[in-house]
């Protein structure tokens, strides 16, 4: 009778515990379900908000957009208001477009984004420039005359470390270079204040044109390296010419001997960069193409004395071309003729072709 009392105890012993196994694995396999459901829901959704976030801004109406911005602060629009709103709402637009500033983001999605952040620093480039000709030339009568005192403070600010996540952020920075702008849109519009003056001289629009072009002719050159192109190393000519003081290292001069082949070296973007550099080109055009519509307001008797007027629209033309909707899932890099696109290639010819105007255009304003 106590053995079977106890085969029955221990029957039930083991029943019990082979339960706790089952209901410890079944835990378990819940544990582990719901974790990974979890990460992949995570996943899923960054992936969402970070593709939402990538989208680029989409082209605003400058002159709408400066009415009414007039209305709002009940100011009169004068001379130069146009290109200095334009300039505020080009900055607003960069820090305040779905998902904010992504360059500094430290978490995801925005830390997983690089085009939106090369986008961001092509407007920045942009904005950075004619900030700078504000304060050098358009804000000044002469080369001699006191600087803006609201410009100087917006330019500096403007050239804040574009990486920097906080102490202080550059969001931050960036909005306080936007106030001193506003500051000085404000005395702008204030005809009691005669200090304050927007100069539209041909020489001021020659000077900031000159920067623009430099800056499209590097992004040719980069957009084309896509596919590794030759080109001739002048630093070998600059090497060699030296020899003649005695000075030339060793190096200039055996490739001086090896013949023409010598000077040419191979340029090629990094396969990780083709996508970076091409929405940086995107963000340069889509900043320039309404720094150039304010620029044809405010400037136009400059333009239209010149003749220069259809020079400026054909350069608008060619950049806002190169804001057409991309429909490709990603930048491809196939050969010049080959059978997959080359979307740098493309906008390269967009590129090249204004900043070919943009030098014709220098032409006509550099004639008396």
């Amino acid at each position: 009778m106590l053995n079977w009392k106890k085969r029955t105890r221990d029957a039930r012993d083991q029943v019990n515990d082979s339960v706790d196994d089952v209901k410890s694995y079944l835990g378990g396999i819940w544990f582990s379900r719901t974790i990974v459901s979890l990460i992949a829901i995570y996943l899923l959704v960054t992936i969402c908000i970070g593709w939402y976030w990538s989208q680029e801004p989409d082209l605003f109406s400058v002159q709408e957009h400066t009415q009414q911005s007039a209305e709002k602060a009940q100011h009169p629009i004068v001379t130069g208001y146009t290109t200095v709103e334009t300039l505020k709402q080009v900055a607003s637009t960069m820090l305040d477009k779905p998902g904010g500033y992504l360059t500094n983001d430290i978490t995801p999605p925005g830390l997983w984004l690089d085009n939106m952040p090369s986008w961001e620093y092509g407007v920045l480039i942009q904005v950075r420039d004619l900030s700078r000709a504000l304060r050098k030339d358009f804000a000044r009568s002469q080369s001699q005359s006191t600087e803006d005192a609201d410009l100087a403070k917006a330019e500096p600010r403007f050239n804040f470390d574009n990486k920097s996540w906080v102490l202080p952020a550059t969001e931050d920075e960036y909005r306080l270079a936007i106030k001193s702008l506003d500051r000085y849109l404000k005395r702008l519009s204030d005809s009691e204040k005669t200090n304050t003056q927007f100069y539209t001289r041909a020489d001021n629009l020659n000077n900031w044109l000159g920067d623009v072009a430099t800056r499209l002719g590097s992004l040719s050159q980069r957009l084309s390296a896509s596919v590794g192109k030759a080109r001739l190393n002048i630093e070998i000519d600059k090497e060699i010419s030296s020899s003649q003081e005695g000075s030339a290292p060793v190096s200039a001069v055996i490739a001086a001997q090896n013949g023409k082949d010598a000077y040419e070296e191979t340029v090629k973007t990094p396969w990780l960069q083709i996508d970076n550099v091409f929405y940086e080109a995107r963000g340069q055009a889509w900043a320039l193409s309404h720094f150039l519509r304010a620029i044809e307001i405010d400037f136009a008797d400059v333009l239209a004395k010149k003749n220069a007027t259809i020079s400026v629209r054909q350069i608008i033309r060619e950049l806002e071309a190169a804001q057409e909707p991309l429909w490709s899932p990603m930048i491809l890099n196939g050969d010049g003729y080959g059978i997959l696109a080359n979307h740098s290639l493309v906008m390269a010819n967009y590129i090249s072709r204004a900043n070919a105007a943009i030098i014709e255009l220098r032409q006509l304003l550099s004639q008396g």
